[in-house]
């Protein structure tokens, strides 16, 4: 096998095996997941940003509540900051620092819960937008990477995977996103505790 894929797949499942032993991670998500069913059942909304491709998973994160996952079920309200008119509006004339907490200003209320997806923890538009979204009583949480950068414990949850690889954080991302999404729907939409099984999905 060519080493690149046979490294890239090794350390992909050594990641996924230490997030499985890691308890706090599992109760983290559950915590994370909880949080967004009280937000959705309290008339609230998801404000969801990143930057490259985690604007990417902050958008799929978006369009699978929005749309639907593994369930028929009502449209839940997200939002992925990444509207190119916005962007670059607000980059032009404010800086990029301030493309996502522009827009938190201008959507958040307080209850709504606002999710930062950083691979490092530094990037200073994302600091600035949880720091918005914290001053307009939103919920906070952050998916990132490596030890968490500056954003390490400065928001209400946090799930940071213990990786400095920008492609290998993604992934762990990704599997999260949608681990919260099914815990989401099962919250909101299931009766009893069965699994949801797999269904056909068009993204």
């Amino acid at each position: 096998m060519n080493a690149i894929i046979h490294d890239s797949l090794f350390t992909a499942r050594s990641l996924v095996a230490v997030l499985i032993s890691d308890e706090f991670v599992a109760r983290e998500i559950e915590k994370i997941a909880r949080q967004i069913a009280k937000v959705y059942q309290s008339k609230g909304k998801l404000i969801i940003f990143g930057n490259g491709g985690s604007m990417c998973d902050a958008m799929h994160f978006a369009e699978e509540l929005t749309g639907r996952f593994q369930k028929d079920r009502q449209a839940l309200p997200a939002i992925a900051i990444s509207d190119p008119g916005h962007l670059s509006c607000v980059g032009n004339d404010h800086g990029w620092d301030s493309v996502f907490s522009r827009a938190v200003e201008a959507y958040a209320v307080p209850g709504d819960m606002v999710i930062g997806i950083s691979t490092s923890g530094n990037s200073a538009n994302v600091i600035k937008a949880i720091e918005t979204a914290q001053s307009r009583e939103c919920f906070t949480c952050l998916l990132s990477g490596n030890n968490g950068g500056a954003l390490k414990d400065k928001c209400d949850y946090q799930i940071i995977i213990p990786s400095n690889s920008t492609a290998r954080i993604q992934e762990m991302h990704g599997i999260i996103i949608h681990i919260l999404i099914e815990l989401v729907e099962q919250e909101l939409f299931l009766t009893d505790n069965a699994h949801l099984k797999d269904s056909t999905h068009s993204c």
